[in-house]
């Protein structure tokens, strides 16, 4: 037996999957910024992944986050975005006899089905932002946004902010990134809406503010160059290798 044989195969040091990467590095720059992480079930119920962010049961968003559903857990559906965080973050605040000002990022994975592409999964990781207090304003939620893309990615980064619908938030934004010279859709946002917290028990005619949610994949492809985000989930070693 030759000697190489007997000393085995050579260990390869471990690294960090570009993903947690990415994801450690927006908590540390929101966390930076003063805002708190807040986590919630990946299982949700149907109150507070659809209803209490105004979208009920015949609005035709629920068919824009079409999702998986339970069998045998009547009402519980894998969550479509972290934004449920947001309500339980409000519900459990105002039940201990808080109040706003707070700030609140939630990491964590979404489920949504979908045809998967280039920067479609079904499932993806979101870090949900969200701010009340009272005199928040849409710039506030601009410069934000600004600042992190910026210190995530680099100042020559090139951002674009663009008028939207989502039923949780009056007005609505899209932000997009250049990304291969091509603008990609990261994620959306805006002022919440008032309904979203008067389900949650805070006076909306004292305080206000914003959320937005980001997809993680996105900003790992644009970090590093990547073509496509689904090799991230595929279980390849050599994806940590770069």
């Amino acid at each position: 037996m030759s000697e190489e044989i007997k000393k085995g195969r050579p260990a390869c040091a471990g690294r960090e999957h570009p993903l947690s990467i990415v994801i450690n590095d927006a908590v540390k720059i929101f966390t930076e910024l003063g805002f708190e992480v807040a986590t919630g079930p990946e299982l949700e119920d149907v109150w507070h992944n659809f209803d209490a962010l105004n979208v009920p049961k015949d609005h035709p968003a629920r068919d824009m986050q079409d999702t998986f559903y339970i069998k045998g857990k009547e009402g519980e559906v894998l969550r479509t975005h972290t934004s449920n965080v947001q309500i339980r973050y409000m519900e459990n605040l105002v039940k201990s006899g808080g109040k706003p000002p707070f700030a609140i990022i939630a990491p964590g994975k979404c489920f949504r089905n979908e045809a998967t592409d280039a920067t479609h999964e079904m499932q993806f990781y979101q870090i949900e932002g969200l701010v009340i207090g009272e005199n928040i304003n849409m710039s506030n939620l601009k410069a934000t946004l600004s600042y992190f893309c910026k210190k995530m990615l680099g100042e020559n980064i090139e951002i674009r902010f663009r008028p939207s619908f989502f039923p949780f938030t009056e007005p609505s934004i899209e932000f997009d990134m250049k990304f291969n010279g091509k603008w990609l859709e990261m994620g959306g946002a805006g002022m919440v809406h008032p309904d979203v917290l008067k389900n949650c028990g805070i006076d909306s005619t004292k305080y206000q503010g914003f959320a937005f949610g980001p997809g993680l994949e996105r900003l790992m492809i644009i970090k590093y160059g990547m073509p496509d985000i689904r090799p991230a989930y595929q279980g390849d070693l050599r994806f940590n290798q770069f």
